[in-house]
């Protein structure tokens, strides 16, 4: 099993041992550190471990998979995760496409924050896979 830091954010736990590599277990980038948590908004403190957990799902898709985004308790289906976004103090704002093709955009309390990340099929196949975590990190670095 990993060995915890200090600088971890969380903790979890999974049937599979081989699953350490978790946004809870793993050290906090420096550029989340910078500024104390208690100094960040509820919005910003979510919308920074959002960026983590989409990094850490698209680690493990294939080629042929992207991320995006299960809607739990409404009928209005999956959306393709394009842009997150926040506006302090409290709104996240995720911007994509449905499975339609239909530009989405869902503007949620943190309160309200329930997010299940999916494994879709590319909308092209023989198009690249567009991964989205690595520009909300770069994100992460101009915050």
């Amino acid at each position: 099993m990993a060995e915890r830091t200090e600088d971890c954010g969380g903790r979890a736990a999974h049937t599979d041992p081989m699953e350490v590599d978790t946004p809870e277990n793993a050290p906090l980038p420096e550029e989340v550190r910078k500024k104390p948590v208690a100094q960040k908004s509820p919005a910003e403190w979510a919308y920074e471990r959002l960026i983590l957990y989409i990094q850490n799902f698209e680690a493990r898709l294939d080629g042929d998979q992207e991320v995006a985004m299960g809607f739990t308790d409404t009928g209005a289906g999956v959306l393709r995760i394009e842009g997150i976004g926040y506006f302090d103090p409290d709104i996240v704002t995720f911007y994509g496409s449905d499975q339609t093709g239909a530009r989405t955009q869902l503007v949620q309390h943190v309160s309200q924050l329930n997010v299940m990340l999916r494994a879709v099929p590319k909308p092209t196949p023989d198009a690249e896979p567009r991964r989205i975590g690595f520009r909300l990190a770069e994100a992460l670095d101009d915050g």
